[in-house]
């Protein structure tokens, strides 16, 4: 299993990339082996014994062009000719966006092709290029600067880089919002103090705040987004009419993981792009069928709350993992924790976690690791040792509970819901959970602990397999 991020930069100035990089944020993540950088230079690969690696271009015209040989070579070189994504740093390309960095982050190794003089043979890009993207529209003198932009913002995405995990969620960018303006000492500066509520302690009226500057700020400069964000807070006011029905894509709009692909009326589509889900509602068989064939190909998981939706996408290659139960806490008050010896897991109880949960499955074990890496896993302690886990969903869910059979009857269970919910209210979010439906043990606890049921059965499908 991977244990790292790769990253290959394919370049004529392999120095320039890693005195760039492995500095700062970027370099204490690839000391702890969090990610790797290969840098490779293309000039190591030529045929040509003075280590040429540019020619004329054919047909004529100003300045010379990278030759296909020593790039394919040095492409092989990291790949072995393996299908991995492989992305041309070209003014051409489209725009490398956020949302670009958090897909990217969800691949376990990329490859960064830099261009140099007027371009690459097009025969070899053709055969090797996957992706080309462009940081905006003016030239550079070479794709190495662009290349590190992108690293360095897919990087910091990836859990356990940041040491703050809240710090890539609450950022410029983040749920289509640009960031609220911040202060530091002193409280006055050149005769202008801080915003009195931000030193009120009121930590309600702050974030009010917050939010106020940020719609503010992102209406003012960048009302494309502004337009995004205001469609998906109409969306979510519209589902709160059900809310125990749809708390889980109400959750995932509002925490900005989820992309509204279609909405109208009783008819939505969201996208979770970071877990490859797909959430849908649809009144009948008509709009089932079309908001099916708008699912995007790398879909691996699919919740819906209608049977005849279950129907649809199995026949495009869907199969029903699990049938549930879905609840909600509503309250804003945090729970007691009666058994106290709980706290954040690291990857020194990754072999654990994996061994009560789903096993040996690879795929499993690198979301496991995953969640452990974005402080989202927790374990109970007892005499020295793991007792048992739980976890926060990369789709924001509450689960993966587990609690060994020499320690049932303590309360660990219920104690360990109860300290996952409150680290979901921190955040500002809603708990919810799935429950398997006919699972009346588990029904019985969330209900204990204040949760409260939807009406609907809910029905989860994966595509093939997936976390």
């Amino acid at each position: 299993m991977t244990t790292e991020m790769k990253f290959h930069v394919l370049t004529l100035f392999p120095h320039m990339v890693t005195g760039g990089l492995l500095t700062g944020v970027t370099g204490r993540a690839a000391e702890k082996k969090i990610i790797s950088l290969n840098a490779v230079n293309i000039r190591d690969y030529t045929a040509d014994k003075h280590g040429k690696v540019d020619d004329y271009p054919y047909g004529g015209g100003a300045g010379m062009l990278m030759q296909a040989q020593p790039v394919f070579d040095a492409w092989k070189s990291v790949t072995g000719g393996r299908n991995i994504r492989t992305i041309y740093v070209t003014p051409q390309g489209v725009p490398f966006t956020q949302k670009t960095a958090r897909e990217l982050s969800r691949e376990r190794e990329l490859v960064f092709l830099c261009g140099h003089y007027e371009g690459i043979d097009e025969r070899v890009l053709e055969k090797v290029v996957t992706d080309s993207f462009s940081i905006g529209d003016y030239i550079l003198t070479g794709g190495e600067l662009p290349a590190m932009v992108m690293i360095d913002a897919i990087a910091r995405l990836i859990p356990g880089v940041l040491g703050n995990q809240a710090s890539p969620e609450e950022e410029s960018f983040h749920n289509d919002l640009l960031e609220y303006p911040q202060y530091s000492r002193p409280e006055v500066w050149e005769g202008v103090p801080v915003p009195g509520v931000l030193l009120s302690g009121d930590h309600r009226k702050v974030e009010e705040w917050r939010l106020e500057q940020s719609e503010a700020r992102t209406a003012a400069r960048r009302p494309d987004l502004y337009g995004k964000y205001r469609e998906k807070q109409q969306v979510i006011k519209m589902l709160s009419k059900e809310k125990r029905n749809n708390i889980h894509i109400m959750e995932s709009l509002s925490s900005g993981k989820g992309e509204i692909l279609y909405a109208k009326e009783d008819r939505l589509l969201v996208y979770d792009r970071a877990s490859r889900l797909c959430m849908i509602n649809a009144r009948d068989l008509v709009s089932g069928e079309k908001l099916a064939d708008m699912i995007p190909e790398e879909t691996g998981l699919a919740v819906v709350s209608e049977e005849f939706l279950t129907e649809i996408l199995q026949e495009r290659g869907y199969r029903i993992s699990s049938r549930c139960r879905q609840l909600l806490y509503t309250r804003k008050e945090t729970l007691p924790v009666k058994y106290k010896d709980i706290r954040s897991v690291s990857m020194e109880y990754f072999p654990y976690i994996c061994a009560h949960y789903h096993g040996e499955d690879a795929e499993w074990a690198e979301y496991v690791r995953e969640r452990i890496l974005a402080g989202d896993m927790y374990g109970a302690f007892a005499e020295g040792r793991p007792a048992g886990f739980i976890g926060i969903h990369s789709e924001g869910s509450l689960g993966m509970l587990f609690v060994e059979e020499a320690y049932r009857g303590r309360g660990i269970g219920a104690s360990l819901e109860a300290f996952g919910v409150n680290r979901i209210l921190e955040k500002g979010r809603t708990p919810f959970v799935y429950v398997e439906d006919r699972n009346e043990l588990s029904l019985r606890l969330q209900e204990k602990l204040g949760f409260i049921q939807a009406k609907k059965t809910f029905f989860w499908l994966e595509k093939s397999a997936c976390k």
